[in-house]
């Protein structure tokens, strides 16, 4: 496999590394953007309210329930006939993404939300704070672990399942899987799946370093020491 790895030719091209590379973070990139536009909000609601809780609940157990292979075929089938374009191909791996990564992320936002202490919410009202001050300069500060939690195994979740992208003609590093059982070359299948897993580990690592610069140096102290 390392020879493999050191052919210049496999890096460059339509089909080399660095191209797929730069399709798979797209892909995800597009995807955690409309994730994190749709569930944060609604986060905030139920965690902030208390108010449809139980139906966000039920909602991301559902959603986590979808097979996320046969859903990109099923929608590739029922918007072949819309698109002629690739938009037939990268709409349903979009959204099969999306739904893949709202679940961590609501529940990250909300749980965080209702994690804090009662008495903090009495202390943000009795100095005078709106409902909407409580949430953004309260609630959310305090919520910054799990709010990061969640999207951090969302953003891993959808490096993981974007490889399936591959299936239904697209690119990302998956091209290398799928490609490399068609010709029986198990070197490019490994290189392929080992590049997903880099590329994982490394959004991990950058997950794990950004949590000492976001979250507050006290939130953390208080964390440590539970």
């Amino acid at each position: 496999m390392s020879d493999w790895f050191f052919t210049l030719s496999h890096w460059y091209g339509d089909d080399g590394i660095l191209p797929l590379l730069a399709q798979h973070i797209g892909y995800s990139a597009v995807a955690l953007a409309i994730a994190v536009a749709i569930a944060f909000p609604v986060g905030c609601y139920t965690g902030h309210t208390g108010r449809g809780e139980a139906l966000l609940i039920g909602t991301t157990n559902a959603l986590r329930s979808l097979p996320s292979f046969g859903l990109i075929i099923l929608l590739v089938i029922l918007m072949a006939g819309y698109f002629e374009s690739d938009m037939a191909f990268i709409l349903p791996c979009i959204i099969v993404l999306v739904v893949l990564a709202l679940p961590p992320i609501a529940l990250g936002v909300h749980a965080g939300i209702r994690s804090v202490d009662s008495s903090v919410h009495d202390a943000a009202k009795g100095i005078g704070l709106t409902p909407f001050q409580v949430l953004t300069q309260v609630e959310l500060p305090c919520a910054t672990p799990l709010i990061l939690s969640g999207i951090r195994s969302a953003t891993l979740q959808i490096i993981s399942t974007a490889t399936i992208a591959a299936y239904v003609s697209l690119g990302g590093l998956g091209r290398l899987i799928i490609d490399g059982r068609a010709a029986n070359d198990f070197a490019q299948m490994t290189a392929g799946a080992v590049l997903v897993a880099v590329l994982a580990l490394l959004v991990d690592v950058f997950f794990s370093l950004s949590v000492k610069y976001v979250v507050s140096h006290g939130i953390s102290r208080r964390i440590k020491t539970q």
